[in-house]
């Protein structure tokens, strides 16, 4: 009989000096290849990249918690050549999609050959503000697509999401 057994050890370093005193010196590639220690300046350096990437982290946590609402779309082959992407406002004339979402986090994924390539992860309000934005410039029109043709959806140049 074969048993298995699995212990987990959770250390929690925060900061880039706690990790140094759990394995000793920190080294980096310098140029050459050449290994060095990383000095102190660095390390504050990477301490803060670590607490700003640390607020990332918990975005991505709550989110697959269940604690935000999420919609997820995904944009097949063509934005790839038009430079668009497609978010539907209405479908047979009843607003839909961003429209009438209770998501508060709007993920658009990019497909292309049937593989995820990308995507972006918005704010519902400040996409819905972007729309508004675009089409007020001009920048953004308004489009039937879908099966169809029922659904109304406004094309979003991809170079001015931000």
């Amino acid at each position: 009989m074969l048993c298995w057994s699995r212990i987990t050890l959770r250390i929690f370093l925060t900061i880039l000096s706690d990790i140094n005193k759990v394995f000793g010196p920190l080294l980096r590639v310098a140029e050459g290849g050449k290994l060095v220690p990383i000095n102190y300046e660095e390390m504050k350096k990477f301490d803060l990249d670590l607490k700003f990437g640390h607020f990332g982290e918990d975005f991505v946590r709550d989110m697959q918690s269940g604690n935000t609402m999420i919609e997820v779309k995904t944009e097949r082959d063509i934005w790839l050549s038009t430079g668009n992407i497609a978010v539907e406002i209405r479908c047979n004339g009843v607003p839909s999609g961003i429209s009438t979402t209770g998501s508060k986090i709007w993920i658009h994924l990019l497909s292309y050959k049937d593989k995820i390539r990308g995507g972006y992860i918005f704010d519902v309000t400040y996409l819905k503000r972007k729309i508004k934005s675009l089409l007020k410039e001009k920048k953004a029109k308004i489009v039937m697509g879908g099966d169809f043709n029922a659904s109304q959806m406004v094309l979003l140049p991809i170079k001015e999401l931000f």
